[in-house]
């Protein structure tokens, strides 16, 4: 039996503050290996609250979400810290890269952190990431010398060091031009169908979903079509 890699089964998530209010209601879906799939939705409709549970950082919610097979239900944050660490890679609207380090090290230090493999292994994956976006000549830059473009697919490597299970990414190309916003789709397009990376993406951007495998749309708290 073929496992997804991701699946929420009825999750609800409501607010108290001060009265309750449901900001999600029984989300059903899965996402399997290898596909490239966008969450779409008005401004509001609960994408991001939704990829926040989805992330394994907002636990405060009923129902249930399996990774690999795996029920997030009853862990201790040290095991969903290790969970995001090992299964999931980040890419949002903005690349948060530090610019005290070198792009190598930008892209290591997940890898780094999770100190599954030695400092010599790790760097050489990252060159290997690097490589594979098309901006290894620029790995000895510092952040701050490259263009918005370069930056994300930066911390597209960066969020692939540790070869998650789902890279999840909200609004990744919301800072960029139509010219760079088409290079990165192509770069996750080419992560999915060659690499057989799950994507799960959050965007407003039509013409981007359009061109997945699949779009996942909320509306008012709900999935409307999947």
């Amino acid at each position: 039996m073929i496992v997804p890699s991701l699946e929420a089964k009825l999750i609800q998530k409501e607010f108290h503050d001060p009265v309750t209010i449901q900001v999600l209601k029984d989300i059903n879906f899965k996402i399997d290996k290898g596909e490239f799939v966008s969450l779409t939705g008005k401004s509001g409709c609960g994408k991001s609250t939704l990829l926040y549970i989805l992330s394994t950082m907002d636990t405060d919610y009923s129902g249930e979400l399996f990774i690999d097979g795996i029920s997030m239900k009853n862990k201790t944050e040290n095991e969903l810290a290790r969970v995001r660490n090992e299964k999931i890679g980040f890419v949002f609207q903005f690349h948060y890269l530090l610019n005290e380090f070198s792009v190598l090290k930008n892209v290591m230090l997940p890898g780094l952190k999770l100190n599954k493999f030695s400092e010599q292994e790790i760097e050489h994956r990252a060159m290997e990431k690097l490589r594979i976006l098309g901006i290894e000549k620029e790995a000895l830059k510092l952040p701050n010398q490259l263009s918005g473009g370069q930056k994300q697919r930066v911390a597209i490597a960066r969020s692939l060091i540790n070869d998650p299970l789902i890279l999840m990414g909200d609004e990744p190309t919301g800072n960029l031009d139509k010219k760079n916003s088409i290079v990165v789709f192509d770069i996750f397009k080419e992560l999915a169908h060659s690499f057989k990376q799950t994507l799960l993406i959050v965007t407003h951007d039509q013409e981007f979903a359009a061109n997945c495998d699949r779009i996942i749309e909320m509306e008012d708290g709900k999935i409307i079509s999947a």
